[in-house]
């Protein structure tokens, strides 16, 4: 980026220094010569050149000189005294043209002049002209190149799903091409970061199901007859650990992948309406509550529908986990979005806690803890789904008095 600024400054200082002397010699700045003719010197020069021999004869055909009367003329005291004294007067007459007044003797005056002292007037728009077309196309262009580049940067870099997708090659090269060797260094990194943490999860997996296996063909292989009530207790709960344990390892692998890497989207035109309505159809089997739906009858949206319904179904089961006697389902249309909220009317969320919930293994100590069930990763898993549909899922306050999940979506297609 140095080399990048260095750059255009050096091109705009030594163009600045180019044009100055171009322009200085087309246009010629003529008023310092003209000035000097009203110095002191010129004054003294006319001065001795009128007391010389055939010097007034000189003044007259070079300088339009006269004699003239001095009662022609009315002069101010300070100036009678400049004329006694053997001194040039100087003044400007109404077309601001020089003339000079010397005194020859009692009654007689030598007028000098008058002599145009305005210099030449040129079109002062050329200069701009030059610069602009010198200075600013060139700098215009040089913008306009790196915009273009960085603009490409930008697309692949919103819409990279592996690093893989990032094409650094001849399409980006030029003035950004430090900034690409960056980029193409960081991506290098970032596929052995994810690499690394593909080999760890797959690891720890097979180190986690492995003795899981083992422990449940024990436990299947123990003779049950011998056990008392305690004990087969004792077994019981080892049974339910090992399936938590399994589950805890699928959602783990679930997650990473999701977490690694964003799969390509089957986007069609489905009808959330309809969606909802069969999610709720679905969970009100095994449901303690009742789960209501408030909606439209149709609601078209692009979208992956199979994606789109797990997010949905995860946060409707998180709120019938937790609600007292009614889940609300809403989904309402406006200003180009689509607004998907559930809602119940258990204990709720503490506002504190509204960003930590879709952070993955997070959970909540008071109401929302280990009893239900919950590894912290469903909420993190919806919000990375709703990430690949460029919307964005938060809570606000429940008129239930429970917790209120909102999925926000953008472009509504109907």
């Amino acid at each position: 980026m140095r080399k990048l600024f260095v750059s255009l400054y050096l091109y705009i200082i030594i163009s600045l220094f180019l044009l100055s002397g171009t322009m200085e010699k087309l246009w010629p700045h003529k008023e310092g010569a003209d000035a000097l003719m009203l110095g002191a010197e010129f004054s003294q020069s006319l001065l001795l050149l009128s007391k010389s021999d055939n010097g007034i004869l000189q003044l007259k055909n070079h300088f339009s000189a006269q004699e003239i009367a001095l009662s022609d003329i009315a002069f101010l005291p300070h100036q009678e005294t400049k004329l006694n004294n053997d001194l040039p007067i100087l003044l400007f007459d109404t077309k601001d043209r020089a003339v000079w007044y010397i005194k020859l003797q009692e009654n007689k005056l030598l007028k000098i002049g008058p002599i145009s002292v305005v210099a030449p007037v040129y079109d002062s728009s050329w200069p701009y002209l030059i610069i602009l077309v010198f200075i600013g196309l060139p700098i215009g262009l040089w913008s306009y190149f790196v915009w273009r580049d960085f603009e490409r940067l930008r697309s692949m870099c919103e819409n990279m799903n592996v690093p893989e997708d990032m094409n650094l090659g001849p399409g980006i090269h030029s003035i950004l091409l430090p900034i690409t060797d960056t980029l193409a260094a960081m991506q290098e990194r970032i596929k052995r970061l994810l690499n690394s943490q593909k080999e760890l999860t797959s690891s720890v997996s097979h180190e986690f199901r492995t003795p899981l296996a083992r422990l449940k063909f024990a436990i299947a292989m123990m003779d049950y007859k011998g056990l008392n009530e305690r004990s087969q207790k004792y077994i019981n709960g080892m049974n339910y650990d090992i399936v938590e344990l399994e589950s805890l390892v699928t959602e783990m692998l679930n997650f990473a992948k999701m977490d690694r890497e964003t799969p390509v989207l089957n986007i069609e035109s489905v009808d959330l309406a309809e969606l909802a309505d069969n999610l709720i159809e679905k969970l009100s089997f095994n449901a303690h509550c009742a789960i209501r739906l408030i909606s439209d009858d149709e609601l078209l949206y692009d979208c992956d529908s199979h994606f789109l319904t797990r997010s949905i179904q995860n946060l409707i089961g998180n709120a019938v986990k937790y609600a007292d006697k009614l889940v609300q389902v809403t989904l309402v249309s406006a200003q180009g979005k689509v607004l998907i909220k559930i809602e119940d009317d258990g204990p709720g969320i503490e506002e504190s806690e509204w960003e930590n919930v879709f952070k993955p293994f997070t959970r909540l100590d008071k109401s929302r803890d280990k009893k239900t069930g919950s590894f912290g990763l469903g909420l993190a898993i919806v919000s990375k789904i709703i990430q690949w549909h460029k919307g964005k899922c938060y809570l606000e306050t429940a008129p239930l008095g429970g917790a209120c999940f909102v999925i926000e979506l953008p472009n509504i297609s109907n």
